[in-house]
């Protein structure tokens, strides 16, 4: 088989998105000379998250940088892990000691949590937070049509038990003998694990800036379990009544990192290349952390087969990796960056 894909890709040219090195950095210019103040960016795509990985790509970033007396970072991404929120907030605490984050588009679950570590939040008319309760992936997950496992959510267990005790006509009936068809016990008791994990690490995060541990435990469960979905909206003037530290973002910024997400999302395009029916390549760009001078991205490079047997896609010849771009005086200079 790969030496089937092999022989398919001579004759396809692989689609590959840009690198727009010389557009962002000119945004970025712009920004810092508007805000007087360092500027970074983290951006994921739909199909990227937050991540552990993420951590050492700040790292590059911040080192590049050095100390700053304040950092302001821009944030847009669906979300991803928990911990890696915390400890890229860890981390940039370490490099200054006044955070400022702009939300001029989606900042959710995960991402939610880094921002929380910012002194001041700054929220454009399409920002939005949302809720941190915990969903998890699990080897011992329900899977899909597609054999692929499936998120399951704390909230959405807790509100099936709920209307099950509500409707059932039966006395003391017991949930948890069918809800086990269907979930296993452990991804039951790791869900619950995992709450009680994000609500700490709101809390934690919260704590680097603010002084009242009693009203960080406060917003952190209201993030936590007062929200009906886990994309619910949380718009300025809900996080404002949240008693978030928010403000609206200027107008002019907004609209420089609305220009900065469009190049963003251009490297971020779809990039997959059809063989034929059960092969196709992707290239796509995931990530993106970027600083004046300095960018970091992860991209995919990956042949993905179609196993009729199995009903599920394979990944096949990953090659995937995190790249760094660097201004060095008036030198670019590329690299595979190694992260394991």
């Amino acid at each position: 088989m790969d030496q089937a894909i092999e022989v398919l890709g001579k004759h396809k040219k692989i689609n590959k998105p840009p690198v727009l090195f010389n557009k962002t950095q000119k945004i970025i210019a712009q920004i810092e000379a508007e805000l007087n103040a360092s500027f970074l960016s983290y951006w994921t795509s739909p199909n990227g998250s937050v991540c552990q990985h993420d951590v050492n790509g700040l790292y590059e970033v911040l080192k590049k940088l050095g100390n700053q007396n304040e950092i302001t970072l821009f944030v847009k991404s669906n979300g991803g892990a928990g911990i890696a929120s915390l400890r890229m907030v860890h981390l940039l605490r370490n490099y200054t000691q006044r955070l400022t984050a702009l939300v001029p588009l989606v900042c959710a679950s995960a991402a939610t949590m880094i921002v929380l570590g910012a002194d001041e939040i700054h929220m454009g008319p399409l920002a939005y937070l949302t809720a941190v309760d915990t969903s998890m992936t699990h080897d011992l997950s329900p899977v899909d049509t597609y054999n692929s496992l499936v998120s399951v959510s704390q909230d959405e267990l807790t509100r099936a038990i709920g209307l099950w005790r509500k409707e059932s006509k039966e006395v003391d009936s017991n949930p948890y003998h069918s809800l086990f068809n269907h979930v296993h016990p452990l991804v039951v008791g790791a869900l619950d694990r995992a709450s009680s994990l994000s609500t700490k690490l709101c809390t934690e995060i919260l704590s680097y800036h603010m002084e009242d541990l009693e009203k960080a435990q406060q917003i952190s469960s209201h993030l936590n379990y007062n929200y009906p979905s886990h994309s619910y909206p949380i718009t300025l003037k809900e996080a404002d009544h949240l008693g978030l530290n928010v403000k609206s973002i200027n107008p002019k910024i907004n609209n420089l990192l609305l220009e900065l997400n469009k190049l963003y999302s251009e490297m971020g395009q779809r990039a997959l290349t059809d063989f034929d029916e059960h092969n196709y390549h992707n290239n796509e760009i995931l990530n993106i952390l970027e600083g004046k001078g300095i960018q970091v991205y992860y991209q995919n490079d990956t042949d993905w087969h179609y196993r009729k047997e199995e009903r599920r896609w394979a990944p096949m010849n990953d090659e995937s990796s995190w790249h760094k771009t660097d201004l060095e005086g008036s030198k670019v200079q590329r690299s595979v960056f190694h992260i394991r």
